[in-house]
């Protein structure tokens, strides 16, 4: 094995001994060569002692580990890193008839950063967040094959917002091909999934278990799914015995996702989609809630973007604690990772008190285990969330 070198600058080499998957580009003091985005390089300590190996690219996270050991990055090793993560998820349960729909690996947390890989029934959507994992989509997709075997219908290539800085990207099968939309299931219920043209690879995966906590709450209650997109917790909740759903979003793309993706189902309870904005339609409800989700897109992708981010979360969950029926319940969402879990649940408390209405957090709401944190990366903890009552 040899790759290009780089050196860090004297101790810029703790994180990677505590085994944190960056380099930032200001930890570097030299390189052997001229470096290309996506390179496969060797990182060493400032007494040139190999600490691991990762992807370079011209961006702040200069590296992403791949390994701390000297490691050949060829299709056995993600083989054996796609192999392991399948087997995770096999062994919690996540794979089985009534649920054909899972992330498969989730960067970071499977220790394979820069790359997501989501499972519809048989297709893997591929998404590389690093050019680096961009330039091994070969190697990638043939562990795949080689995992998944006889359970794998199609592989798509989907990383033309993910990898925007480089031209030529094309996204496509790169493995066997699949008609869309096409039909897969959560916990039983059945949804459409369009990679192609859908948000992300096509489905909000990482909500599944809330989603299944919301049911348990939703029997004989009114419902009211703000940020809908395809209607997953509406559906659950429905699923449930709610006895009325509303389906809010802005989009009415979305609305009609949501819209065929009932009519795939059989629910007694009533349903209502609504097109509007969600701020502006909580304001002054139109129905006597027991339940209001909350599960808007991220309010800021950047840190310089978070004080923005909170006041709108704030403003938000404020409308819908004034507006709620006494003993209500409101759960709340942030997918902003620079907002953490102390941030958020602070914002939620000001909503209230700014609401002036008393609140109790009943529940605490994070990403399932198909999308797991690296002990060694907090930041992969991006999804939170609260179950709240309102007195």
């Amino acid at each position: 094995m040899h790759y290009p070198r780089i050196i860090l600058k004297k101790g810029k080499d703790q994180s990677i001994l505590r085994k944190h998957p960056w380099v930032f580009s200001g930890a570097i003091d030299l390189a052997d060569e001229e470096m290309t985005d996506g390179d496969l390089v060797a990182v060493h300590d400032c007494k040139h002692a190999l600490l691991g190996v990762g992807h370079f690219q011209h961006a702040t996270i200069a590296v992403r580990m791949l390994s701390y050991n000297e490691q050949l990055i060829d299709t056995n090793f993600f083989k054996q890193k796609i192999g392991r993560a399948f087997e995770l998820r096999l062994s919690l349960g996540l794979v089985s008839s009534k649920n054909t729909i899972f992330r498969l690996c989730h960067g970071e947390g499977d220790d394979l950063p820069g790359l997501i890989i989501d499972s519809y029934a048989g297709v893997a959507v591929v998404q590389c967040h690093s050019i680096g994992m961009y330039r091994q989509l070969k190697e990638i997709k043939e562990a795949l094959i080689a995992v998944l075997a006889k359970k794998l219908k199609a592989i798509y290539f989907k990383s033309t917002e993910s990898i925007h800085d480089i031209e030529g990207v094309k996204e496509g099968y790169i493995h066997g091909k699949c008609e869309v939309p096409h039909l897969a299931k959560e916990n039983g219920i059945s949804y459409q999934i369009d990679w192609i043209s859908g948000q992300k690879t096509g489905f909000f995966i990482d909500q599944r278990e809330n989603r299944t906590l919301l049911a348990r709450y939703s029997s004989n209650k009114k419902v009211l799914n703000a940020f809908c997109y395809s209607g997953g917790f509406s559906l659950q909740a429905l699923s449930n015995g709610a006895s009325l759903v509303h389906s809010l979003d802005s989009s009415q793309k979305a609305i009609d996702l949501t819209e065929n993706n009932l009519k795939l189902n059989t629910f007694s309870g009533e349903h209502l989609s609504v097109v509007a904005d969600a701020m502006e339609y909580i304001k002054e409800l139109p129905e006597d809630f027991d339940i209001i989700v909350l599960d808007p897109p991220a309010f800021a992708k950047h840190r310089e973007k978070r004080h923005k981010a909170v006041q709108g979360y704030k403003r938000l969950n404020a409308h819908a604690i004034r507006q709620i029926k006494p003993g209500g319940l409101i759960f709340t969402f942030s997918c902003s990772q620079v907002v953490d879990k102390a941030l958020f649940t602070h914002t939620i408390i000001a909503a209230a008190i700014e609401a002036g209405r008393e609140v109790k957090i009943l529940e605490q709401l994070h990403q399932p285990a198909d999308h797991p944190i690296n002990a060694f990366h907090p930041e992969g903890e991006y999804l939170k969330g609260l179950v709240i009552q309102v007195i």
